[in-house]
């Protein structure tokens, strides 16, 4: 799917109270675990910790300022884990914070880092199966731009 960046963007405010915070040596760990789970639950792909940390530091794709982390008291509870090519790797919401508006929130924190990069649009990937992620994605205004059938595994 992808989000065209050229027109105006609507950029939610972040919900109740979550902040922003960046991907630190003190919650990799915890932002791993959470994207692990969206695999588990979603789909996708996420390499082991101590590969997909080493990515940050050797990998042109990885770039820690792509790594967008929301929080609450309890802690992480949104993860979307981009690239420098515009492309959204992963997008993760804790199942004990769906509902709220965080995931369309964490978009709109996205597509405002890609534009502020001056890049065309943003890209991603999603599962026909996955119907809560292509609502999401579809209401925040990205559109199907290629289909592909699943290779056998």
């Amino acid at each position: 799917m992808r989000r065209p960046l050229g027109q105006p963007l609507d950029v939610p405010e972040l919900p109740g109270t979550l902040r922003r915070s960046d991907l630190t040596a003190a919650n990799a760990q915890a932002v791993h675990q959470l994207l692990v789970l969206g695999q588990a639950q979603g789909g996708g792909r996420v390499l082991d910790f101590s590969r997909w940390l080493d990515a940050f530091d050797h990998d042109p794709e990885c770039d820690r300022q792509l790594c967008f982390v929301l929080e609450d008291a309890l802690g992480i509870v949104a993860v979307a884990h981009c690239w420098t090519s515009a492309f959204i790797r992963n997008l993760v919401v804790h199942p004990r914070a769906r509902q709220r508006g965080i995931g369309h929130s964490l978009l709109g924190v996205v597509f405002a880092a890609f534009a502020q990069r001056h890049e065309g649009h943003v890209d991603l990937k999603v599962m026909e199966s996955n119907l809560a992620a292509r609502r999401l994605y579809e209401r925040a205004g990205m559109q199907y731009v290629q289909r592909r059938e699943l290779e056998p595994r």
